[in-house]
């Protein structure tokens, strides 16, 4: 196998996986270890890996945040799809917290006028959940981010530790061994808080954010019960699930409520 071959291999595998060890590259590619530090030094040096202790990863992905309109138009189908699973588990006389992410958005959507509680500081989720009659609504106070459209600050988080919900459905840019991450700090003290007042926690996630890791950490894995994506992720990601006790729920854009578990 000539290098080129080996190193397009390593890439692949990097990009299914998030890792690679000098060992498994043996054992992938069938050289010597010598081999296949020469192929990491030349991936580095063409700035497509990041050299580990023992290993690589690929490169953190640093892009500018994109404004709340721009991003509801991202992966729009991804969205809907799992927006439209995360709505079918929200039932009669439930309490629910729904954050500002735009696939939380995509929920409030297909959300049905039930008689339900619903607390946000989502200026749009509570304008979309407006025409429900049924529905009481609890718009969370405080400064306004206009650009991304939602409320935080220290009255949003006062406000949200008087409440106790069945279920908090959360939007995130990343998801990994490192945890729950999003872009900026004071969105994830909110969530964060959304979810200690939850019984149930489910991260809303598309397949592109999955062994993700963004600027800020405002959860681990350990705090959530549920990842609803839409695409079987790799059976390392799916391990690292597991040894959490995250259940995982594929949404399924051809047959309602059909699930996968992990």
């Amino acid at each position: 196998m000539f290098q080129e071959e080996r190193l397009f291999a390593i890439i692949k595998y990097l990009k299914e996986n998030q890792r690679i060890s000098v060992e498994q590259i043996c054992s992938l590619l069938n050289v010597s270890r010598d081999t296949a530090r020469r192929d990491l030094v030349k991936l580095e040096e063409e700035k497509s890996i990041v050299r580990t202790r023992g290993g690589a990863i690929l490169p953190s992905s640093k892009h500018e945040i994109k404004t709340y309109s721009t991003r509801l138009k991202i992966v729009s189908e991804e969205k809907q799809i799992i927006g439209k699973k995360a709505a079918s588990l929200i039932y009669p006389s439930d309490r629910v917290i729904l954050d500002a992410s735009t696939t939380v958005q995509a929920c409030a959507e297909h959300m049905e006028n039930v008689d339900c509680t619903v607390i946000t500081n989502s200026i749009n989720q509570a304008e979309i959940l407006s025409i429900n009659s049924k529905m009481n609504i609890q718009l969370l106070g405080g400064t306004l981010q206009k650009e991304h459209r939602f409320l935080y600050g220290s009255s949003v988080i006062k406000r949200l530790s008087q409440y106790y919900a069945d279920k908090a459905f959360i939007g995130i840019i990343g998801i990994s061994e490192n945890g729950l991450t999003i872009a900026h700090e004071e969105d994830g003290f909110v969530k964060r808080k959304m979810m200690q007042q939850a019984k149930q926690v489910f991260a809303l996630a598309d397949h592109t954010k999955l062994g993700v890791t963004d600027f800020f950490c405002f959860a681990p894995l350990s705090e959530i019960d549920f990842l609803i994506t839409d695409q079987t992720p790799a059976d390392e990601f799916m391990e690292m699930l597991r040894k959490q006790n995250v259940e995982l729920i594929i949404a399924d854009q051809h047959e309602e409520g059909e699930d996968g578990n992990g």
